[in-house]
């Protein structure tokens, strides 16, 4: 979805065109989440002092510079450049206090132009200034509401009338006497008429050097850097004491992600649902929202501030950048053998020669139990996630006994499908913050179902607000088509079934082949690597084609869908995966000698069953690339006509991850060869913070 960041810089002196770069700079790490518009919001000349408004809001301040911009974040720098070249602006001019948000921008309401980019004003003068990322879904009645009060709308987003508002509800204080009121005051009132999920980070000419953040179901993060007065070296870390007013230099960062922030620092607040996170004065001020809370006697609500602690990032600079790679696709496919490592690391224990080979999951230990006592278990997910739990369901079934079902978190609520306080919920999503994913959480929830999460992101909604759950430690992921993730997922899901069928003596046989294989699979996915070229060339082929199908079944249904997904994710070509048990069902009727077709025919018990279906496919002239299992071609290659694939074999309920790869490969080079912007694919986002 969209990417929103803030930089505040207090008793230390930046000058505007470094303020400029550290906003650049944020929304280029933040860019995966979105690129059709960007914009920023900066101080046009020094704002009064401090201490000119500490007893209220300020009147005399200057209106702050606003840039807006349609096409991605190096658009934006381009147009603000030649913007400024064109006044009298100073971008040597040097700010000791400052406040500079900045936003990009996937598009939900309006087409991607200026007037829909963010910052949104309240209007002339730009006395309130929005970057959001969410939905607000009773934007219309509070848009006929605000026309009705004499608001003008400029843009077709819903954003706007979340500072259209603030300056209605600043007027109106103002207009009953009440002129001391805070910001934070002003924005605590806004929230209690806004419905939908958002990040939001306010800033005002009214409050110079404030900023003010909240979030409901949106991600947001506070990062702190505190100055030594002369060196600028980062002093020492006091836990709560670090957000107070102490005087010392220090650099505040609001971000969407923590990939914003690391270069910057390690020291970060996670900011929860109904917080406001006021900064001034150098501190940080948090205060709890309580939607009840409003006018108290005439006046607007003074809500008391709660402690926090602030928490240290585990992610390094290095993560975040591509290395010697082309894109952060590419980088992420071959970071796959260490990212299935670091998944793996201290929950495989080997045993020793009178020991059992078992798995230890702490996040789940304590709900075992309860999860194998379940009368069933629900894995709910969207896109790549939902693949991934559905490459993992049969070996789920096969160790668990239970009944496995699948649902996509969108029709699970379309349909308000039955949940029931016997069943386990287990919740897949990369990002942790899945907007339809969150939501059918909130609805297991409500049916009182234990609720598991497996996600990549410590502290995200889903890991805060599930039962218990597994972290599946893949690392930063910055291109949209997830890759990495995919795979780290179905190895935790693979873990997890382990974990629940760790009781029954009969399957101990199987588990221990399987964590054997578990322990062998980031070598195996490394000699898969190395077909890199051979998908390149089989890329090449493919160049000019419209379409391509899929086919897989068994373990490897999944496979055919993720590996189409990715297909069209980033190179933009129709295709379609497709269970090959349903292929005389209809899509038969599509096969010629001129549609490509990939068909997974690696070993395990479906092998002979596809090695009918390429007999069939053959049959009908068929353009077959056959996936199979090394040593395998001869069995496979009907007629010597077919485009064969040789990976490693592995665990049959494995073979997925082995199996994948060459799709990952297959679709990122068929996107370079036909000129797309792999890491942002066409109308994509990271991460789905909207419904």
């Amino acid at each position: 979805m969209c990417g929103i960041f803030a930089y505040l810089n207090y008793n230390v002196n930046r000058e505007r065109r470094y303020i400029l770069e550290v906003l650049f700079n944020g929304l280029r790490r933040l860019e995966y989440r979105g690129y059709d518009s960007a914009g920023i919001s900066i101080d046009s000349s020094l704002p009064p002092s401090i201490s000119d408004h500490s007893n209220g809001p300020s009147s005399n301040s200057p209106p702050p510079l606003v840039f807006r911009q349609e096409g991605n974040i190096e658009s934006l720098v381009k147009s603000v450049y030649e913007d400024v070249a064109g006044t009298d602006l100073n971008l040597e001019e040097s700010f000791s206090v400052h406040a500079g948000i900045a936003h990009t921008r996937w598009a939900t309401h309006g087409e991607p132009a200026p007037r829909n980019s963010h910052p949104q004003s309240s209007g002339t003068g730009n006395e309130f200034l929005v970057v959001h990322n969410g939905v607000i879904t009773n934007y219309e009645v509070l848009k006929e509401t605000l026309v009705r009060h004499g608001f003008t709308f400029e843009s077709e987003t819903d954003t706007e009338v979340i500072p259209k508002l603030a300056k209605f509800v600043f007027d109106k204080a103002n207009e009953e006497g009440d002129h001391t009121v805070t910001f934070s005051q002003v924005v605590l009132e806004v929230m209690r008429h806004l419905e939908g999920a958002y990040a939001l980070i306010f800033k005002s000419s009214h409050y110079p050097n404030e900023l003010i953040a909240c979030k409901r179901g949106s991600p947001l993060i506070l990062g702190v850097k505190e100055l030594t007065e002369d060196e600028n070296i980062a002093a020492s870390f006091h836990d709560v004491k670090f957000l107070s007013k102490n005087g010392q230099p220090k650099e505040l960062f609001l971000s969407s992600d923590a990939s914003a922030v690391v270069e910057h620092t390690k020291k970060v607040l996670v900011i929860e649902d109904g917080e406001v996170v006021h900064l001034k004065d150098g501190g940080v001020s948090i205060l709890k929202f309580d939607h009840g809370k409003g006018k108290h006697h005439g006046a607007l609500a003074r809500p008391a501030s709660v402690q926090r602690a602030l928490s240290i990032l585990e992610m390094e600079v290095e993560q975040i950048n591509k290395g010697n790679y082309e894109h952060y696709m590419q980088k992420e496919i071959h970071e796959q053998p260490e990212s299935l490592k670091t998944a793996m690391r201290g929950r495989l224990i080997r045993g020793g020669s009178s020991k059992a080979k078992t798995v230890l999951l702490g996040g789940l230990k304590d709900h075992l139990k309860t999860i194998r006592r379940s009368r069933r278990i629900v894995f709910i997910g969207c896109g790549t996630s939902y693949n991934a739990a559905l490459a993992a369901r049969p070996i789920l079934e096969e160790l668990s006994g239970m009944p496995v079902t699948m649902e996509i978190a969108s029709d699970l609520l379309d349909r308000q499908g039955p949940i029931y306080r016997e069943d386990t919920a287990v919740f897949v999503s990369q990002s942790g913050e899945t907007a339809d994913t969150l939501h059918a959480l909130e609805y297991a929830l409500e049916n009182g179902a234990l609720c598991v999460g497996i996600t990549n992101t410590v502290g995200s909604a889903i890991a805060r607000n599930t039962h218990c759950g597994v972290h599946i430690n893949a690392g930063c992921e910055i291109g949209v088509a997830s890759t990495k993730a995919y795979t780290s997922q179905i190895v935790v899901m693979a873990m997890l079934a382990l974990a629940i069928g760790g009781d029954t003596i009969s399957s101990e046989s199987r588990r221990e082949a399987i964590i054997d294989g578990l322990f062998d699979l980031p070598n195996k996915v490394r000699e898969v690597l190395k077909l890199d070229q051979e998908m390149n060339d089989i890329a090449k082929l493919l160049i000019a084609e419209q379409s391509l199908l899929v086919f897989g079944r068994g373990y490897n249904y999944a496979t055919a869908l993720e590996g189409a997904l990715k297909v069209k994710e980033v190179s933009l070509m129709h295709s379609e995966g497709i269970l090959a048990g349903e292929m005389k069902h209809g899509p038969l009727a599509l096969v010629d000698e001129n549609l490509p077709i990939v068909v997974i025919a690696t070993r395990d018990a479906c092998f002979s069953k596809q090695q009918s279906v390429i007999q069939q496919l053959h049959a009908r002239k068929g353009r077959l690339i056959v996936m199979c299992s090394k040593g395998d071609s001869a069995s496979v290659c009907v007629g010597g006509s077919s485009r064969v694939i040789e990976v490693p074999q592995v665990e049959d309920c494995l073979q997925p991850v082995i199996n994948i790869v060459p799709l990952q490969l297959l679709a990122y080079h068929l996107t370079v060869l036909r000129g797309y912007n792999v890491d942002q694919p066409r109308n994509l986002a990271k991460s789905v913070t909207t419904q």
